[in-house]
């Protein structure tokens, strides 16, 4: 097995819908991991449940930036992300010429989780009932690590499954987790050297509608200080605050960049180049 850098790749839905962006993304991926990286790509699919959830009727509820899923979204959830988002990301994989294959956080409880319970977030001066949304209390890192000792590459929908606080105790009960939460968990479990969040923003803003407000670089510090005053708002919110705590288990460096040919390959190879790279504090 490579001794290369360990990586997790999130991508959100919004880029899955996009085949030239994704392709880029893609194409990049596939030059590293040539190079020896060994990556683990993530997905959501927020658009595509939203599409669904609105053709079939049933109401799409958000705060904080997360989705409430009561049961009929859980089902729409299972169908998205299990169903057309993981097909369809396999196959540009595929196409890309990567050795990808399409799993779940439910395969061999790689994802065990327990029901979030009603909380305060973002958004919400009330505590907030999730409903089928998970909390992750596991990463087993198993089959991860031997799909890498084969040369493949894992296309990992973020489902979990009911922990019943431990191995021996797991229910069938699904849950909906939120994919940068999955995607922060399975990097911190596997200690990888990047944690790329591609997305349509494509970085931290500091004026939310002037892309030339890039800000390259922002240690764990600053970020915080950034959602504290405002700079950082809305979905990007749950992303930073995802990023930043897993940050100091270990992660090398967390970068949100936008879909584009060579900017994966440019913010791995130098920090910042591309999008906002969130870094731990320096040493003192």
């Amino acid at each position: 097995m490579s001794d290369g850098p360990r990586a997790v790749l999130k991508l959100g839905g919004e880029v899955v819908a996009d085949p030239p962006a994704l392709a880029a993304v893609l194409r990049d991926v596939h030059r590293l991991c040539d190079q020896g990286w060994r990556f683990v790509v993530c997905h959501g699919g927020g658009p595509q449940a939203g599409a669904l959830q609105k053709a079939l009727g049933v109401p799409t509820v958000m705060v904080g930036g997360r989705r409430v899923t009561d049961e009929a979204t859980l089902r729409i959830m299972k169908q998205v992300l299990a169903g057309e988002v993981s097909v369809d990301l396999v196959a540009a994989a595929v196409a890309a010429g990567l050795a990808a294959v399409g799993i779940s956080g439910v395969s061999t409880a790689l994802v065990s989780a327990h029901r979030r319970p009603p909380k305060v977030v973002s958004g919400s001066d009330e505590p907030v009932d999730f409903g089928f949304v998970g909390d992750v209390d596991e990463i087993r890192t198993e089959l991860i690590e031997h799909l890498w000792v084969g040369g493949y590459v894992p296309v990992l929908n973020t489902l979990g499954i009911d922990g019943g606080g431990s191995p021996r105790a797991v229910t069938r009960q699904v849950y909906n987790i939120n994919a940068d939460t999955v995607a922060s968990a399975v990097a911190a479990a596997l200690r990888v050297d990047h944690l790329f969040l591609v997305t349509a923003v494509g970085g931290v803003l500091r004026d939310k509608d002037d892309a030339s407000t890039r800000i390259p670089v922002l240690h764990a510090t600053e970020a915080r200080a950034a959602i504290a005053d405002g700079t950082i708002v809305g979905g990007m919110i749950p992303k930073i605050e995802e990023a930043l705590d897993n940050l100091a288990r270990g992660i090398g460096a967390v970068h949100i960049i936008g879909p584009g040919s060579g900017r994966l390959e440019q913010a791995a190879r130098e920090p910042g180049r591309q999008g906002t790279a969130l870094l731990p504090d320096p040493e003192p």
